[in-house]
């Protein structure tokens, strides 16, 4: 219960006691209404201007509403990054789809990500045997190195983590998957292939260096992965 309010005792009256008094009688200004009008507050963007209680109330309903209203803006902007995505994947998902053979579906993941996915430059870095007979197609985007060879060694900590990786990767990762090209590349993303990047990884980079940033979401680069994976696997059994 609320100890009464009497004299000296409210100096001594702790801000959380009389926070809680408020909120649990909101109608106290209702009934005290010469309180009320008493009551100044320094005004936030006018120094020491005084203005109401109620003044006060409607600018704190203001910030709140503007609060509100860029979370609103924030979750719409995002429901359609989403959408964007999920288009994307669909049109992959499709190209792949109608390949006939691995030739095809490699120049449908070439059209994909470069007209979808905004890739200036990709790299299919295969490491399992199972996937070797890509490497017969004479494809400049698919190279065949078998895991545990010295040179995969600058992607040891990517394949222990099995995890899509954005953003700046180091020189020599770069300088290896694109060779010359390396110098112009912006931003890179790393997707691994297979259970447990088991088959490799797909390397996709762009000039632009906000074209895939840190803070991307990984779920689609993982669903890329697998549709990538299950096509390319399809079409060499």
């Amino acid at each position: 219960m609320t100890k009464p309010i009497r004299g000296a005792e409210v100096g001594a009256l702790a801000e959380e006691q009389v926070a809680d008094f408020l909120t649990a009688h909101p109608d106290f200004f209702e009934r005290h209404h010469a309180v009320l009008a008493r009551l100044r507050l320094p005004h936030q963007q006018r120094g020491n201007a005084a203005i109401s209680l109620v003044e006060r109330q409607v600018l704190v309903l203001r910030d709140r509403q503007a609060v509100l209203e860029k979370k609103l803006h924030e979750l719409i902007e995002n429901g359609r990054a989403n959408d964007a995505i999920t288009d994307r994947l669909h049109r992959l998902t499709r190209r792949l789809l109608r390949a006939r053979d691995a030739g095809g579906a490699l120049g449908a993941l070439e059209t994909s990500l470069r007209e979808d996915f905004g890739a200036s430059r990709w790299v299919l870095l295969v490491t399992d045997q199972a996937l070797a007979p890509l490497g017969n197609l004479q494809s400049g985007h698919v190279r065949v190195v078998p895991r545990g060879s010295p040179e995969l060694k600058i992607f040891e900590t990517f394949f222990e983590s099995a995890r899509p990786r954005s953003g700046q990767i180091r020189d020599t990762q770069r300088d290896y998957l694109f060779g010359g090209e390396g110098s112009q590349v912006g931003s890179t993303v790393l997707i691994p292939l297979g259970e447990r990047a088991s088959l490799g990884l797909l390397a996709i980079a762009s000039n632009d260096t906000e074209r895939y940033l840190p803070t991307m979401s990984t779920d689609y680069l993982v669903r890329i992965g697998e549709i990538v994976t299950e096509a390319v696997t399809a079409r060499l059994a």
